[in-house]
C-alpha cells in the first residue's frame, strides 16, 4: 500500500510477530551498502493487541530501537514498512475482460467470499498484471484499516514518514529475484520464529498463506520429545539438524510433524497456484528463509517431501556492511525482509 511519493532514499523498517527491525542503506554503483541496522524483541501478545488497538506499545519499541538497539546512522525520515504477512490478505484472481469495466465491484465480491474481515474496516489495494485470452489476471492485497493507521502513527511519533506499507514477504521476494534466481516461478517458504508464510513468487507474489508454526515451534518439540532443556534443544537444531546419523534421526522425529504442516501447507499453495493462476507456467523451485533456514539438512528433507528442487537462500551478497560489524551467522537470516525493505531504489515506488 502506497502512501506518499518518495524522494529520497528510504529506510526498512520491518515489524514482525516477535521482533522489530530497522536497516538504512544507500547504493553505490550497484553495491548496497549499510549504514546502520537494528533489531530489539517484541512480546508478541502485546504486539497483536496494540495491533489491533494503538495501546502505546508499538511506538515504545520503535523508541527503544532506535535510541538503544541502534547501530549507525539512519540516512533518511522517511520508512518503507513491512507489517507481517499473515495480518494481511493477497489473492490473485481472473476476470472475463468484458468485466475490466467493472473491476471495483469483482475486486469487492473477491474480498467478500474469501476474506473473514468486512470491506469497510479494510484497506483494499488491486492491480491488473496481465491478460490471457478472454481474461485479465488481477491481484488484491487488503490490510485492516486499524492496523495501518496505527503503524503511521507510531511511525510519527518517531519522527519517521511512512512512504509505503507492504507485507514482509513482498520484501522477502525483492531481493530473492535479485540473489537467487527469484525471476524464476518460485515457492517462498519463510520460517520465523513462531509463524510461516508460504508465497509463490512469479514476478510478483501471486499468493500467500500461513500458519502458527516455526523455528521455537521446532525447539519445543526436541526439548519435549528428548527430555533436554531448551538452550540444548535449540543447539541440536542448528548444529545437527535434520542430516543423517543417529542423533539427527531423533531430532527429525521430534519435528516431524512440525515439518510436514509446513509442507501440507507449501502444497495447498501449490495447488492453487496451478489450478487458478499458472496459465502453464511451472514451479520452478522453493527458498527457504527465515530461521528455518539454519537447520542444517531442511533443503533436502523438503526435495525428499515435494520432489522439487529446494535450497535455503542467502542473499547477503548484496549487501555490504562497510566498518559496522555484521550481524551473527545465526541472525543474518533474520535480516532479509527488513533489507528488502531499505533496497528499494528511490522513485520505484512511483505510480
Amino acid at each position: 500500500m502506497q502512501i506518499l511519493f518518495n524522494d529520497k532514499q528510504a529506510i526498512g523498517l520491518e515489524i514482525s510477530p516477535t521482533d522489530l527491525k530497522v536497516m538504512s542503506a544507500y547504493n553505490h554503483k550497484n553495491q548496497w551498502t549499510v549504514s546502520g541496522y537494528g533489531m530489539v524483541n517484541l512480546d508478541p501478545k502485546k504486539l497483536k493487541e496494540c495491533l489491533s488497538e494503538d495501546n502505546g506499545y508499538l511506538t515504545e519499541s520503535l523508541t527503544e530501537l532506535l535510541n538503544k538497539k541502534f547501530t549507525g546512522r539512519l540516512l533518511s525520515d522517511q520508512v518503507i514498512v513491512g507489517i507481517p504477512t499473515s495480518r494481511t490478505f493477497s489473492r490473485t484472481f481472473q476476470i472475463p475482460a468484458s468485466a475490466k469495466k467493472s473491476l471495483k465491484s469483482a475486486v469487492a465480491i473477491e474480498v467478500d467470499q474469501y476474506i473473514p474481515v468486512p470491506i469497510s474496516l479494510l484497506y483494499v489495494d488491486y492491480e491488473v498484471i496481465g491478460k490471457y485470452s478472454d481474461t485479465f489476471t488481477v491481484v488484491m492485497s487488503a490490510t485492516p484499516k486499524k492496523l495501518v493507521d496505527t503503524v503511521i502513527a507510531s511511525c510519527e511519533s518517531v519522527g519517521l514518514q511512512a512512504v509505503m506499507i507492504e507485507p514482509t514477504v513482498n520484501s522477502i521476494a525483492r531481493v530473492l529475484k535479485k540473489t537467487e534466481d527469484g525471476y524464476l516461478p518460485s515457492v517462498i517458504v519463510d520460517i520465523g520464529t513462531d509463524n510461516t508464510d508460504v508465497a509463490i513468487l512469479d514476478n510478483i507474489v501471486r499468493v500467500t498463506a500461513g500458519l502458527s508454526v516455526g523455528g521455537s515451534t521446532f525447539t519445543l518439540d526436541i526439548s519435549k520429545k528428548l527430555g533436554i532443556s531448551l538452550e540444548h534443544a535449540h543447539q541440536l537444531k542448528v548444529l545437527n539438524g535434520l542430516a543423517y546419523g543417529p542423533k539427527q534421526a531423533k531430532i527429525t522425529s521430534a519435528i516431524k510433524p512440525a515439518l510436514h504442516s509446513i509442507i501440507s501447507e507449501t502444497r495447498k499453495v501449490i495447488r492453487y497456484y496451478n489450478e487458478r493462476i499458472s496459465n502453464s507456467q511451472r514451479i520452478e523451485q522453493i527458498l527457504i528463509v527465515g530461521n528455518g533456514a539454519n537447520v542444517p539438512g531442511i533443503a533436502d528433507y523438503f526435495t525428499n517431501e515435494l520432489v522439487m528442487p529446494v535450497r535455503t537462500a542467502n542473499p547477503w551478497q548484496e549487501l555490504d556492511f562497510g566498518k559496522l560489524q555484521k550481524p551473527t551467522k545465526q541472525m543474518r537470516s533474520r535480516y532479509i525482509g527488513v533489507a528488502g525493505l531499505a533496497t528499494v531504489e528511490k522513485g520505484a515506488m512511483s505510480r
